[in-house]
């Protein structure tokens, strides 16, 4: 398993496998947010939590599914006007 990287993408929708389980038992996660840090929530307890992109990848077991991507959303949108 290669070890996820601060540059590598993230997408909304990613399901997630975190090292160490939370409070109510759950190791899984959805990625909610995404910018500057990183919205998750337990798909146990539903608890939502933030997390700095570094503390995110370093905390990052593995990828169980991959949300959409950006160039999938765009395609999804309609043309702008001119």
């Amino acid at each position: 398993m290669v070890p996820a990287r601060i540059f590598d993408p993230i997408y909304v929708g990613d399901r997630v496998r975190m090292r160490r389980p939370h409070a109510c038992g759950g190791d899984e996660w959805v990625v909610h947010r995404v910018g500057a840090d990183i919205g998750l929530t337990c798909c146990q307890c539903r608890r939502r939590v933030m997390l700095s992109r570094r503390r995110f990848t370093h905390r990052l077991q593995a990828w169980l599914e991959r949300g959409a991507s950006a160039t999938d959303a765009r395609a999804a949108r309609p043309a702008s006007r001119r």
